[in-house]
Formats: structure tokens, C-alpha cells, sequence
């Protein structure tokens, strides 16, 4: 073998992927067509749910001061983020080009290999391995192959998966400027004729999206002229920004498409490889940050010989579930942005129905991913499948929360009522998940976590297990998602 795992697709995706499968102490090759980056941030921002993912990791210092916000919005509906409860907030105008930095710098800290000028040209699944060819007729070999080579992957091509969903419709521009200035235009602004859409980032620059209704998609080989760009932008406003200093330019369209499966065999997909949407809210840069955190840990037990293949099965079952609610949201969206007057009633209606809060919450969760919850098992606790909230703990004397406990990627059992019994339970996994003993502080009555006894938490911060309340005993959700006992 020359990897355990190759990941094709130095993205967001594959350079989160790097990171988790190094925690797990898994050796790993990013194969990355592009000689570097190119500096394009198609995503300008981090929901709750990524901020969150990143805490966990110890990544947050590494972007310097946050822009945060508690605002969001559904095909440019304002939304109020608080009323899910949470404190965590989402970070506004940070370049995808940033979070690809940081998540390299990481990766290859901790030691992942990551090849750039690597196209690969063919890919095949020999059952108990996998080879990838490169263009230099180079054949590289691995147990796995993860595919995170985006929205046109060549792994996904190659592998035979699936891919049904609709073509784009519609075409729309994408361009970020210097030496314009513009009054910042929310997303599903309406004009005659199209959508139009500005909003400052850093270090003066002006990101413009626009786009003409009734357009058809051109069949592009290279990104568009910025002069394109600037003609559609003064028909639909009025104003000349054919003067402005394009930093790049691209353009995209409306297609929305989801992968049948998210593994075959020993190749898997993760990203815009799986799924492919209108970007409406950065949600899709931030979903494929996820799947790779859901799926590392588990290619890693699966590698380690501590959990049985079958355990890749529920990266399946998680995240397919999670795609095919980002496509139904960004489907609906996309009727606000990109429809005409005959939608304003809709838009009117949802604008009246967001002031009852249980619609606010709803839509809230569907957009910044805090509502995810997965299937691990029956149970009475409230949070069962869901993130374990922020927490403020005291061990050992000192103050540490939640997130400093996931650090290292492995599981966590958290014992908050200093039961010897319940940790000795747990002693036979020790190998792979880590025993803590914590009080919780500043817990109200009205807090999930209130006189709960413990929770075990899987590397990805999800409760897989609580008690009192859960179906499951330890041992057997233990052994479900740890594999057997050593």
C-alpha cells in the first residue's frame, strides 16, 4: 500500500479529512490536481455548526478575531439564530481561501502528505484494495479512497455512483472586486429581469453575484469574461462597474444533485463530490466540512482494527439524510432568489409565518446545521444523536469546557457523577475512548444535560449514549460505535 486512505481533493472537505484520519493516527495522501491554491473563496463564511467543529479541534485561534453574528436568513428571510437556544455563533466574511489555510496547516502538522500538480486520471476498486492512476500513468494503491474532488469528481465518475437530481437552469456570475463602491444588496433582492446580490469582505474587497432570469446555463470551459459580468450587472441595476479591478471571476448554476450512496465498496465521497446545490447561505463549503468529521473517525477505527467495517455503513446513513435536507432547503430557497413576482406571495407568506418562533427555530436549524441529529439508537434523553451543547466543566480543580475534552478525536465518556462503577464499565475501551469525571457549572433545571449522570460522545461531538434515559446500556452502545471490547 502507499496510504491507508488517499483523498482525492485538497479542498475543505479533503483537508478536514487529512486532519481527522491524522488524529486517528491513520497515514493519509491528498492527491490535489491544482500546483496551489488559487486563492478563490467561493464560501465567504462559517455557520454555527462548523464554528463549533472547528472549537472542537483547537482551529478557532488560528483565524484570528471572528466577525460573529446571530443573524441568518432562508432565501433572504432574516432569521434570529438565538432562538434555538444556542450561544455558539456563526463567523461572517471569512474566505474559503482562510478556512483552507488554517485546515492545511493543520493536516500537515500533523503529518498528513499532500501532493499538489496530482491529477488523477482512473480509478478502480480491486476489493480488498484500491488504485488510483495519475496522469503520468503513476498507479498509487490504498485500502480506501475518498473522492472530495467536487462537484464535477472524477472519482464519483469513475466509481459508478449515482447522481441523479436536476441540471442547472439558470446561470448566474460570481465576481469579487476592488475599487468599486457599492451599497451592500442582501441575497434574493429582487429587480426587474434577475437577482442581484454585493456585500463587503476584507481588506476592500467587494464580492458582486448576479444573475438574469430565463437565462439557460452556457457550457463554460474557463470562468467568464468580467466585462459579462459587468454588462448584466448594469442592465439589472442601472450602474457601471465595468471600471472595478476584478480579484476573479466565476460562474454557477442552480443544479441540484445527491449521490445514491455515499460509499461503494472501499471508495467513499464526501462534499460537493456527494452533492451539488445553489449556495445559498455557504451552506454547502460547511455541510462538506462535516461529512469528512463524520467520516474520519470512523475510517479510522475501521484501519485501527477496532471497529468492523460495517461501521463506514452509518457515515451512509448520517450524512446521506443530511444531504438530502440541504438539497430540499436550497431547492426551496432558490425559489425566492431566483423567481420572479410571481413568488412574492410566497415570500410574503413565510416573511408573516418566521414571526412564530417555532417556524424561526425550524428554519434556523435547517440553515446552520444545528439541528442535526443522528440515529443512535432508542432512547428517552433529549439529546440523544445531537452535539453535545458547549459546557462549562470543572476537573481537577480547573475550568475546561466540552470542546477542549475532543481535542485528541477520540470518544469521550463523561462521568458527571464520579460513579467508580460506570468507569469500570468502560475500562475495556480505554484503549480508544478517554474517562473523564467532570462537574458541569452553571447547569439550570432547564438545561438537557441537568441531573444527567453521564454521556459518551463520539470524536464527532454527537451523544451516542446518556444516562439516565437511554435504551441502550454503556457497553452495548460502547461496543456499537467502538467496536468490541479489548
Amino acid at each position: 500500500m502507499n496510504a491507508s486512505v488517499i483523498v482525492v481533493g485538497a479542498g475543505p472537505a479533503g483537508l478536514m479529512l487529512a486532519g481527522e484520519l491524522r488524529l486517528a493516527g491513520i497515514d493519509v495522501t491528498v492527491l490535489e490536481r491544482l500546483d496551489s491554491r488559487t486563492g478563490e473563496s467561493r464560501g465567504i463564511g462559517l455557520t454555527a455548526r462548523t464554528v463549533e467543529v472547528f472549537d472542537q479541534r483547537g482551529l478557532l485561534s488560528r483565524f484570528g478575531d471572528l466577525d460573529t453574528a446571530t443573524a441568518g436568513h432562508f432565501g433572504g428571510i432574516p432569521l434570529d439564530l438565538t432562538s434555538l437556544g444556542t450561544t455558539v455563533r456563526s463567523a461572517r466574511t471569512v474566505p474559503q481561501s482562510v478556512t483552507e489555510t488554517v485546515l492545511e496547516s493543520w493536516a500537515r502538522g500533523l503529518g498528513a502528505d499532500i501532493r499538489r500538480g496530482q491529477e488523477v486520471t482512473g480509478v478502480e476498486d480491486l476489493g480488498d484494495r484500491v488504485t488510483v492512476r495519475l496522469g503520468d500513468s503513476t498507479e498509487l494503491t490504498a485500502a480506501y479512497l475518498v473522492g472530495c474532488d467536487g462537484g464535477r469528481s472524477l472519482v464519483r465518475k469513475a466509481a459508478g455512483f449515482d447522481f441523479p437530481g436536476t441540471s442547472a437552469t439558470t446561470e448566474l456570475y460570481l465576481a469579487d472586486l476592488r475599487g468599486v463602491d457599492l451599497q451592500p444588496r442582501m441575497i434574493g433582492e429582487q429587480v426587474d429581469g434577475g437577482m442581484v446580490m454585493c456585500a463587503r469582505l476584507p481588506d476592500g474587497v467587494t464580492r458582486v453575484i448576479v444573475g438574469e432570469r430565463g437565462v439557460p446555463p452556457r457550457r463554460r470551459t474557463e470562468p467568464p469574461a468580467f466585462a459579462e459580468v459587468a454588462d448584466v450587472w448594469k442592465r439589472l441595476t442601472g450602474v457601471d462597474i465595468s471600471h472595478a479591478d476584478p480579484v476573479w471571476v466565476s460562474a454557477f448554476g442552480d443544479a441540484a444533485r445527491l449521490v445514491t450512496e455515499y460509499r461503494r465498496g472501499r471508495v467513499l465521497l464526501a462534499g460537493d463530490a456527494a452533492h451539488v446545490h445553489l449556495p445559498a447561505g455557504g451552506q454547502g463549503m460547511n455541510t462538506s466540512i462535516q461529512d469528512s468529521v463524520n467520516l474520519g473517525w470512523k475510517l479510522g477505527a475501521v484501519l485501527r482494527g477496532t471497529a468492523p467495517p460495517s461501521l463506514l455503513d452509518t457515515y451512509h446513513a448520517e450524512r446521506h439524510a443530511v444531504g438530502r435536507r440541504l438539497l430540499a432547503n436550497t431547492r426551496a430557497q432558490s425559489l425566492f432568489v431566483l423567481g420572479g413576482a410571481e413568488v412574492a406571495p410566497l415570500r410574503e407568506l413565510l416573511g408573516e409565518l418566521v414571526e412564530y418562533a417555532e417556524v424561526e427555530r425550524l428554519l434556523a436549524g435547517r440553515v446552520s446545521g444545528l439541528d442535526i441529529r443522528y440515529d443512535v439508537g432508542g432512547g428517552t434523553f433529549p439529546l440523544l444523536g445531537a452535539r453535545l451543547p458547549p459546557l462549562a466543566l470543572r476537573r481537577d480543580g480547573r475550568e475546561v469546557t466540552s470542546a477542549e475534552l475532543l481535542r485528541t478525536g477520540r470518544g469521550v465518556l463523561l462521568d458527571l457523577a464520579d460513579n467508580a462503577a460506570l468507569r469500570a464499565r468502560a475500562h475495556p475501551w480505554t484503549d480508544r475512548i478517554d474517562v473523564i469525571t467532570a462537574v458541569p457549572q452553571h447547569l439550570s433545571p432547564d438545561d438537557a444535560l441537568y441531573r444527567t449522570a453521564a454521556v459518551l460522545v463520539r470524536p464527532d461531538g454527537h451523544i451516542a449514549w446518556a444516562a439516565p434515559g437511554s435504551f441502550h446500556d454503556l457497553p452495548m452502545a460502547l461496543d456499537r460505535w467502538f467496536g468490541p471490547a479489548r
